[in-house]
């Protein structure tokens, strides 16, 4: 693509050298600069792109995007004030916009993304319209399936993989959207048929500094719908049960077309009757005039607000309702979300993505209707992360099951000892012990569990690793679990 094509819908207040030039590529990491890219600098938390101008033009960057002012002999120059929305902007223009050609579907909230858009996609996919995936557990692109790098990709890679959706024949793409790629403007560009609402609990005051600081990043996802310059007739999703999700809806109004879920009266997709099982959830719906018997094979209340979600998303892409609530009684488990560790014993050991107060709070609510006769939980809390969440992780445990060990997250660069003391102050019963390897935390806890017990293992879910401050070492949650289980002595 020439360069005065790729450019032609770009803000600049600068541009110094020729602009037709031929493009291949864009990249914002030197590394991966190849010849005839264009670099676009920058700048970070922990460091500024514009610091590898040199190498990027030594390994054949021949456009450089900064919002400094530069000259290279060498290189093509555009000056922008922003560097992010320029990146966004490019990387459309480059992959000739792909949302275009695709339905196109957002989920946000701290909780639920992962399940909701699981749900999603599957509903699309046994609805014959195939559907792509974006979000903390993989990327789905067609019969590819990708490790997820982090939850929203960067804007770059956001348009390549929607492009590649629609080469390999998706007609639609389920995404979560995470408050940080609101606020870094990751998502910039795109424009949504659906953006769904789940919920706004304490998670990442480390970055966003307060709750009302996070609720306006994510409210950004829903008062874009109404300025879309497409011809797609945007619907905001929103979980009314959930008091920002309520405090969102009445903000957008008459703006946005609205469609709400939970289980109160005035829920647009409105579920009662809610039966919890050891393998699965039924529930009454209430939609659209008529009501439906939802089954679906994900234990707990939270899983029923993720199913009403998917379900309004996939009805307002065009499936039916009847067909909706049909192909979710198929829906496969979800990857480290209150996932069953198979094992002959007469306990049921679950391993769940929770690490937020309010997630593990729903999860144990959840266990505890299912009427054990003890609940253990392992968990602990992420290093360099919201430190204000610790103590309130532990009353979440202390409140709700039996027995709690205190173990490690992913540390980091933060002393696990330390972070486990922050969390122990949360505690005021002593109903804890504290291990800080997170094997012999998993082992200790199998070991305690007598028959009808659950144990809980909560905090990294469908995560294969642990971060440490000079290493990350392989560690999945399940396969640890399975071993406890497997060096345990069966009794009959």
């Amino acid at each position: 693509m020439l360069l005065k094509t790729l450019i032609a819908a770009i803000p600049t207040r600068a541009i110094t050298g020729p602009v037709d030039r031929n493009i291949d590529a864009i990249a914002y990491d030197s590394r991966r600069v190849q010849a005839n890219s264009v670099f676009v600098a920058l700048r970070g938390e922990k460091s500024d792109g514009n610091r590898f101008i040199d190498q990027a033009v030594e390994k054949g960057a021949t456009v450089l995007v900064t919002d400094t002012e530069l000259r290279n002999a060498r290189a093509t120059t555009l000056q922008v004030d922003n560097t992010r929305a320029a990146l966004a902007d490019l990387a459309a223009s480059f992959y000739h916009h792909p949302m275009q050609r695709l339905k196109l579907a957002a989920v946000t909230g701290t909780n639920g993304k992962t399940t909701t858009t699981f749900l999603m996609k599957h509903i699309c996919e046994n609805a014959r319209m195939r559907c792509g995936l974006i979000g903390t557990v993989r990327y789905e692109i067609g019969e590819r399936v990708l490790p997820a790098v982090r939850t929203t990709p960067e804007s770059l890679e956001i348009q390549e993989l929607l492009a590649q959706m629609s080469n390999a024949g998706c007609k639609a793409a389920a995404m979560e959207v995470s408050s940080h790629a609101l606020a870094q403007e990751r998502t910039r560009g795109l424009e949504w048929d659906v953006a769904v609402f789940t919920n706004l609990t304490q998670d990442h005051l480390d970055f966003h500094g307060s709750m009302d600081v996070y609720f306006a990043e994510k409210a950004k996802l829903f008062i874009g719908l109404g300025k879309q310059q497409t011809k797609k007739k945007a619907v905001a999703i929103v979980n009314i049960d959930d008091r920002y999700g309520e405090k969102l809806a009445d903000q957008l109004g008459k703006e946005v077309s609205i469609v709400t879920y939970g289980m109160g009266t005035r829920a647009d997709f409105r579920a009662s009757n809610y039966r919890p099982e050891f393998s699965g959830t039924s529930f009454q719906l209430d939609a659209r005039g008529k009501s439906y018997l939802v089954r679906v094979p994900l234990i707990g209340r939270f899983n029923v607000a993720n199913s009403l979600a998917a379900l309004a998303a996939a009805n307002s892409l065009g499936i039916s309702v009847r067909d909706a609530v049909l192909n979710l009684g198929k829906s496969p488990q979800v990857p480290g979300r209150l996932e069953a560790v198979q094992a002959k014993r007469q306990f049921q050991v679950f391993v769940d993505y929770a690490h937020t107060p309010d997630a593990l709070l729903n999860v144990l609510k959840t266990l505890r209707e299912l009427s054990p006769r003890k609940l253990i939980v392992v968990f602990g809390c992420g290093g360099d992360r919201d430190r204000q969440k610790r103590p309130l992780m532990a009353h979440a445990a202390d409140s709700h099951a039996d027995f709690s060990i205190i173990t490690s997250d992913n540390p980091r660069k933060e002393d696990p000892d330390q972070i486990i003391a922050e969390v122990e102050g949360g505690f005021r019963s002593d109903r804890y012990e504290k291990i800080t390897d997170r094997a012999d935390a998993i082992a200790r806890a199998v070991s305690l569990a007598q028959p009808r017990d659950i144990v809980l293992i909560a905090g990294k879910g469908h995560e294969a690793y642990q971060e440490f401050a000079d290493n990350t070492i392989p560690f999945d949650d399940i396969q640890v679990a399975r071993r406890a289980l497997e060096n345990q002595p069966v009794e009959f």
